[in-house]
């Protein structure tokens, strides 16, 4: 049986359990009931939206996979910085129900052969240093606390100088001792190690960040779609059933007053 039918049946038995009466399609909307879950603009018209939306939280929406974004950058490049704090923690704040977000900081660093330095960096040493906190900090902290916490960094008028003030804001259990061990150890520049071997497989080699795949997949036209709209550009990549934001249906409130 296709999903639609699946749907529709699941939709109708539920109603049929909690005694809601509905009136006929036909009177109701023009659509048949294998429709009537298809969009938020559909589910309205059918007067169904708050069946739909429990029908949708049941049934197997795992089957479809979020849309997955990995982002390739540097801690202190204007660019990265930019394209976190405008564009890809907004829209994961609004989408991230339908998307996952992996950060890998590392960018155009480089290896070297040296246990004083092993990493140069583009911007320098303090990125270097970034680059690894945010490191240690996706390690350290669950990951919706690490994005918040790295938002709050990459916000801020000094990224380093911001960091413990914002692991306190958004993560007061992790105490900064222990990022700064991470850092200052053998953790920190595994994990950076790591990052460096995600950063060299990509395919086709970066050639600038900040540097964006979908779904595993870098293509120019997605990257400049991202950078001039990633909230709809995320909204057209997934392929189950929109939410709300994306469609920008108007929701009938029901009306209260104190």
């Amino acid at each position: 049986m296709k999903l639609s039918g699946i749907l529709a049946v699941l939709l109708l038995v539920y109603t049929e359990r909690s005694g809601f009466r509905m009136c006929h399609p036909k009177l109701a909307c023009r659509y048949p009931p294998s429709q009537w879950c298809r969009s938020l603009e559909i589910a309205i018209e059918c007067r169904v939206e708050k069946q739909c939306m429990e029908v949708n939280a049941t049934r197997s929406n795992q089957a479809v996979p979020g849309v997955s974004v990995t982002l390739y950058y540097e801690s202190l490049c204007p660019d990265c910085r930019e394209f976190i704090t405008q564009q890809l923690f907004p829209t994961w704040t609004m989408l991230q129900d339908i998307m996952a977000v992996t950060l890998v900081p590392y960018g155009n660093a480089k290896e070297l052969r040296s246990a004083n330095s092993p990493f140069t960096c583009q911007h320098g040493e303090s990125e270097c240093r970034g680059n690894m906190i945010e490191a240690c900090i996706l390690h350290l902290t669950e990951h919706s606390l690490a994005f918040h916490i790295i938002y709050c960094m990459e916000s801020s008028a000094d990224v380093l100088s911001a960091v413990q003030s914002c692991l306190r804001l958004y993560a007061p259990s992790v105490p900064w001792s222990r990022v700064d061990s991470c850092v200052k150890g053998d953790l920190g520049y595994q994990l950076m190690r790591a990052n460096a071997l995600m950063t060299r497989a990509l395919n086709p080699a970066h050639t600038h960040v900040p540097w964006i795949t979908f779904n595993g997949e870098y293509t120019e036209e997605n990257e400049d779609k991202a950078m001039s709209s990633l909230f709809q550009l995320v909204c057209h990549l997934y392929k189950g059933v929109k939410p709300a934001a994306c469609t920008g249906a108007p929701v009938r409130l029901d009306r209260s007053f104190c």
